[in-house]
């Protein structure tokens, strides 16, 4: 009998929820050489916070998070953080010792195809200066397996903006593809407006999807809001990861955003991280979400 990987992460006992993105279009035009893939997604480590009553192992989550993606039977195509890899710090000495130590963390992963993107903890304070010094380029892209990843930094900026330079570069990656190519953007704030009066948005967002529109196979991945959600902007769909630090609300459910309190009867609720499975025929992303520690 033939076990595809859906399949084994069900036999194999992973758990988590399972999420089908529902794009479809034009997938005949693929070819057979663009196979399924998977990668993880990571994201809101705040490596360097501290608080008792919100995480009282701040400082260990990171590595069983880390322990756990290592342990996965089958090990993804790469794996990826979608920023706030540290916590904010005014001092730029402290910055730069938070960002080492969350580098020197995730070393220990045994997949070496890892990429970085900054939140706005690591960035908005020195527009990404000490990020750089330690991942490089804080937008870019890359090619796998038939996919055009699309990393956009709506963080460095202060003002939660992506910026007239960033959006020329990204109207000009876009012009490379075809309106029936399969692209992922990778992103830190979300690009729709989810709740700006929580900062859960980004400012020139909308044109950053105005320019995707003519492409019919778009999806994207945040993180920022520390929680799973799921939005459509007509056939574009956004999906926000989980924290690996604590939880926030529900947009707009309290008068002001405050963390979930951590809950020593379900330690780690509410914190994770996920598998993305990419095929190509139909266009899906299956999303499979898992607890940082196994209950």
């Amino acid at each position: 009998m033939t076990v595809d990987r859906r399949q084994f992460l069900k036999l194999a006992g992973l758990g988590g929820v399972v999420y089908a993105s529902g794009l479809a279009r034009a997938a005949d035009s693929y070819t057979s050489t663009q196979d399924e893939f998977f990668f993880v997604q990571l994201s809101d480590t705040h490596w360097g916070f501290e608080g008792p009553a919100l995480n009282p192992d701040a400082k260990g989550t990171l590595p069983k998070a880390v322990a756990a993606v290592n342990a996965l039977a089958e090990q993804p195509d790469f794996i990826v953080f979608t920023g706030d890899l540290t916590h904010t710090t005014d001092d730029p000495k402290e910055r730069r010792r938070r960002l080492a130590g969350f580098r020197d963390i995730v070393k220990d992963l045994k997949n070496p195809n890892v990429r970085f993107m900054p939140g706005e903890h690591d960035a908005s304070l020195d527009r990404g200066e000490a990020f750089k010094e330690f991942f490089g380029a804080t937008h870019y892209t890359f090619e796998h397996k038939g996919v055009s990843f699309i990393v956009l930094d709506n963080v460095s900026d202060p003002a939660a903006r992506i910026g007239e330079e960033q959006l020329a570069w990204f109207r000009g990656e876009l012009a490379k593809r075809k309106p029936e190519d399969r692209i992922v953007v990778l992103t830190h704030r979300p690009l729709f407006p989810l709740y700006p009066a929580w900062d859960w948005a980004t400012r020139d967002g909308d044109q950053a999807i105005a320019a995707l529109m003519p492409y019919h196979n778009v999806t994207v991945f945040y993180g920022h809001i520390h929680q799973e959600h799921h939005f459509k902007t007509a056939h574009i769909e956004h999906h926000s990861a989980k924290s690996l630090i604590f939880p926030l609300p529900p947009a707009g459910s309290l008068p002001k955003r405050e963390p979930v309190k951590w809950d020593p009867a379900q330690p780690y609720r509410g914190l994770g991280f996920r598998q993305i499975e990419a095929e190509a025929r139909p266009v899906e992303y299956k999303l499979t979400e898992l607890p940082v520690v196994k209950a």
